[in-house]
């Protein structure tokens, strides 16, 4: 039998697996929650590489840098909690360092949504306030639960004890595995058009959210692609490729789970309907986002689309507080939190008054209180 390899050497082989089985994970569980994988890495991809890897489409080189950079990240943590902090922590048992790894995703997550990204280094708001903690959270405890297989990465290939620690290990080795093969499968049968059904307490409401939230986007697009098109801020423009990115992925969801959960095609809203939808601006406010002279375009702009993220916010929070599908509500919390962080992105806000909000945004139930004109750049 060899003798174990250094902390560092068996930290790095883990961290090489945890962010690979976390970025699977991520991929493919994705669609479960109501997000868009794409637009999730292509925002990650923003942290170190800013607002050149934002666009109206999320490319293949955003997505990949965002997955680099995720990677990257956790295979780091797994460095630190192996190789740093080795002299506590590569003894442990398996059960032991599950124990611990799980308050480990807790602090890492929060060290990076609170601090690493948008104050020192980085000083990136948009991941912070685009993003609600919690899926942080959930990404990095998929890499921590792959903390146990250090008691058998520790040993060169073939060269591990047969004790009941690394048979542990290789049994929560094959358990990773198969959590990743279900996962495909369902991803693959949801591509194939079989979801879970729907189950909501209130059909009607669902389908009402839905059909409204959905057209609700739709002018959003509208909106966000003349900004994409007229915007004279760099950062304004990028903001705006973000929301067409973001708002026509969730759209997709919106549009699947329909699909799948009523049997029929999305319907559209009457014309009462969306006079009735908060924010949906009214066909004079979209001529002036058009009409708009270039040297106040900006300003116009963060108003308009300030005033029409409000509207999504107070959708989003009654789907969020209602008795329907959870999949729905946990989709409409990542929005509420999403709509209201990009008011404040619009607005410049960064640093310590960026995390403020984008805390308060995660657990309020009241929209962004900026004035309603949406203010000035």
């Amino acid at each position: 039998m060899s003798p174990p390899q250094s902390n560092w050497i068996a930290a790095a082989k883990l961290g090489l697996v945890s962010s690979t089985f976390s970025t699977l994970v991520s991929q493919l569980a994705a669609a479960r929650i109501g997000r868009d994988a794409p637009v999730d890495w292509m925002t990650v991809a923003v942290i170190p590489f800013r607002d050149g890897m934002l666009a109206a489409e999320a490319s293949w080189g955003a997505i990949a840098a965002g997955i680099a950079f995720h990677q990257w990240a956790d295979f780091s943590w797994a460095i630190v909690f192996f190789g740093l902090l080795g002299r506590w922590t590569a003894d442990l048992r398996p059960l032991a360092i599950l124990a611990l790894a799980i308050p480990w995703a807790l602090f890492t997550s929060a060290t990076e949504w609170l601090l690493l990204v948008p104050l020192f280094p980085f000083f990136q708001p948009l991941f912070t306030l685009q993003q609600p903690y919690w899926i942080g959270l959930l990404v990095h405890l998929s890499s921590a639960v792959m903390y146990p297989l250090f008691v058998w990465l520790r040993y060169p290939l073939g060269t591990a004890p047969a004790s009941s620690d690394v048979r542990f290990a290789k049994t929560w080795a094959l358990g990773g595995g198969a959590v990743v093969v279900l996962l495909a499968g369902v991803a693959g049968l949801s591509a194939l058009g079989y979801e879970w059904p729907w189950q909501g307490a209130d059909r009607t409401a669902d389908q009402d959210y839905i059909r409204h939230m959905s057209t609700h986007h739709r002018q959003g697009i509208a909106l966000a692609q003349i900004g994409t098109a007229r915007a004279r801020d760099p950062h304004l423009r990028a903001l705006a490729k973000l929301m067409v990115a973001s708002q026509a992925g969730e759209n997709r969801v919106f549009e699947r789970w329909w699909r799948i959960w009523f049997d029929t095609a999305l319907p559209d809203c009457t014309a009462r309907e969306r006079a009735d939808m908060p924010g949906y601006l009214t066909e004079a406010q979209m001529q002036e986002a058009r009409n708009a002279p270039d040297d106040v375009f900006d300003t116009a702009f963060v108003r308009l689309m300030s005033l029409h993220h409000r509207g999504a916010v107070l959708m989003a929070n009654q789907e969020w507080h209602s008795r329907g599908d959870a999949r729905l509500r946990i989709m409409a919390h990542a929005i509420r939190h999403e709509q209201q962080g990009e008011i404040a992105l619009m607005e410049g806000m960064q640093g310590v008054a960026a995390v403020r909000i984008a805390v308060r945004n995660m657990l309020a139930d009241s929209v962004n209180p900026m004035s309603p004109q949406g203010g000035t750049r």
